[in-house]
């Protein structure tokens, strides 16, 4: 034990040692504070490397894979909302690289999981839906509130399954749309499991990118995870440099390929049809009817025909004659609800 006299003699002799500039050994060998002095500065230029989660990917790569699947996660909150008859918050929480087996040991079990397959791209990628939300999203379509569930810590029966397959084929989709802009490739799914420490894409050390989605239905929350070993999308690593990504997104038509397109459907047939009018007869009516009777239309020669194109409403016309052969003359627009 010290008394408070012993630690301030202490501390003053730390303090008078840091204040005190390093000075050389006996026979000009510096000590080991003037030698940490000289290489201080080095020490900038030093970054750690963990042999167990080599970083495969670059930055640039990791930025480029959460832009294009923030437009993904746009595009399949839109498509949930509209399913489930909901607001539906589907974003991208973060894009990491790691190694699979740490992937597979952070995952619930059982879970939602998923492996897909998407040629001509290499190897296979998983897809995995936390219960947190997949119950929530089963129980909204079979008509539930969502309000206080209780989440089972249970594999999906068999009609679960059926039903979340259905969301997960129109994510399949987003993700093909998406990634048409890097190759074209079409996401199916392979095989269904509960338990993702029995799927084994590829070894344990290998390094995939790991990216979480959070989907919220109302007081609802839980994630969405993809992914993508390093090996299915080393051949389009190129193509993810953030300096050239732009240069692979959707450019707009050209003037060349519009007039290819006017062309093309100045071509096109469509089914014209004029109504003259209309009328109602009842059936006892319409057994009488003789050559040479006359039908009384609801419809005053002062007002214009309607004009439909594939059955909808185009134009408003006069009935009339033109080079010895019955015809219409168009007046104006007709409204797309106005009465035949």
């Amino acid at each position: 034990m010290l008394d408070q006299s012993e630690i301030d003699a202490l501390l003053a002799a730390v303090a008078s040692e840091a204040a005190a500039p390093p000075t050389d050994a006996p026979g000009g060998a510096p000590t080991a504070t003037a030698v940490q002095a000289q290489t201080a500065p080095l020490r900038g230029d030093v970054s750690g490397y963990d042999f167990k989660r080599p970083e495969r990917v670059s930055k640039d790569h990791i930025r480029a894979l959460a832009a294009i699947h923030d437009g993904f996660a746009r595009n399949f909150g839109a498509t949930l909302s509209g399913s489930l008859r909901t607001i539906i918050e589907v974003r991208v929480v973060g894009v990491e690289q790691l190694t699979y087996s740490e992937f597979i040991h952070s995952l619930p079990n059982p879970t939602c999981f998923v492996i897909v397959q998407a040629p001509p791209l290499e190897g296979q990628m998983c897809v995995e839906l936390s219960p947190l939300i997949v119950y929530p999203i089963i129980d909204r379509l079979l008509g539930g509130s969502n309000s206080d569930m209780f989440i089972p810590q249970r594999p999906l029966t068999a009609i679960e399954w059926r039903l979340i397959r259905r969301l997960i084929n129109r994510a399949l989709e987003h993700l093909s749309e998406v990634w048409r802009n890097l190759v074209e490739a079409k996401f199916d799914v392979v095989e269904t499991e509960s338990n993702p420490q029995l799927v084994h894409i590829v070894a344990p050390t290998e390094v995939v990118v790991f990216i979480t989605f959070e989907i919220r239905m109302g007081q609802c929350a839980g994630t969405m995870s993809i992914c993508i070993p390093f090996n299915t999308i080393e051949s389009v690593l190129s193509k993810l440099a953030t300096q050239s990504w732009f240069g692979y997104a959707r450019k707009g038509a050209t003037e060349q390929q519009r007039q290819r397109i006017l062309r093309n459907l100045s071509k096109s047939k469509v089914q014209l049809t004029a109504y003259l009018g209309r009328a109602h007869v009842n059936v006892s009516e319409l057994r009488t009817l003789r050559p040479g009777d006359i039908i009384p239309l609801e419809k005053p020669v002062t007002k214009d025909l309607i004009i439909q194109i594939e059955g909808r409403n185009k134009y408003g016309a006069r009935a009339g004659q033109f080079r010895g052969r019955r015809a219409v003359r168009i007046t104006r627009l007709a409204d797309i609800d106005e009465v035949l």
